[in-house]
């Protein structure tokens, strides 16, 4: 059984930051949003975590192994680089949508994220080292089969990713609806789903939804580990035996 630990990363009062004394050049919002991004996922990834941007001021990141001193070495970091922080709260359980329902409820509870008082909140216990297993995270790297033949190679670069986008959000919906998992975008053809113990016939299951409502074909390696990175790069190489043996599921263990 997964035990999946989630932190939601939330920038504290970023909307009126972003109008303060007046409104701010987008793109300025734009280049801080992104070098934010690329230092939290650093930060995170250098303790076996991942981070996934969402909508920038809202982060999600998979932390198992990553204890209160973790978190808070990071917002230490961010708030010495940057003129935002960040509140952090940590949720945890089998299933990661429910994990991040429990994180995000007590962030909510400390005040709005446009609350001014509310700043650099650390909420949440995070698993104790005798609760961890190596089965702990799930993780789903999907691609979509022959992409470059299908669309890069064929369409335009926007017509190409509206179809890449609507086989992302087809996916997203039904794994989180129907699995509670958490799945995200992260470039070119693929996706990153953060799932419970799903099944190899529940993950097929998935690609023919998809494949009937986006008409987008897509493939899954899967993996299982004690962290996200562990998890993540047996994923990896799941995916990549899919795409040598030109099956739709595989799945490896760290």
């Amino acid at each position: 059984m997964t035990n999946t630990q989630v932190t939601l990363v939330q920038l504290d009062n970023y909307g009126p930051w972003t109008v303060t004394p007046e409104p701010r050049r987008e793109v300025d919002l734009q280049t801080m949003q992104s070098r934010l991004y690329a230092d939290l996922s650093q930060a995170f990834g250098m303790r076996d975590g991942y981070v996934f941007f969402t909508r920038f001021d809202n982060m999600l990141a998979v932390t198992n192994g990553l204890d209160l001193e973790d978190h808070a070495r990071i917002q230490e970091s961010i708030r010495n680089r940057y003129p935002v922080t960040v509140s952090l709260s940590i949720g945890a359980g089998p299933s990661p949508a429910n994990a991040l329902v429990d994180a995000t409820a007590a962030l909510q509870e400390q005040g709005s994220a446009q609350d001014a008082t509310r700043t650099e909140a650390l909420l949440g216990q995070p698993l104790e080292e005798s609760e961890r297993t190596d089965d702990d995270v799930q993780i789903a790297h999907f691609d979509v089969v022959d992409a470059t033949e299908t669309y890069t190679d064929e369409l335009d670069a926007y017509s190409s990713f509206i179809n890449i986008e609507q086989g992302y959000a087809s996916l997203m919906k039904h794994m989180h609806d129907a699995h509670d998992s958490l799945s995200f975008f992260v470039g070119g053809d693929n996706i990153i789903a953060v799932c419970p113990s799903l099944s190899d016939a529940e993950y097929q299951e998935a690609i023919e939804h998809v494949l009937e409502d986006a008409g987008v074909d897509l493939r899954v390696g899967v993996g299982h580990g004690a962290s996200a990175h562990d998890a993540g790069m047996a994923a990896k190489h799941a995916l990549e035996d899919a795409r040598e043996d030109g099956t739709y599921v595989e799945t490896l263990a760290h």
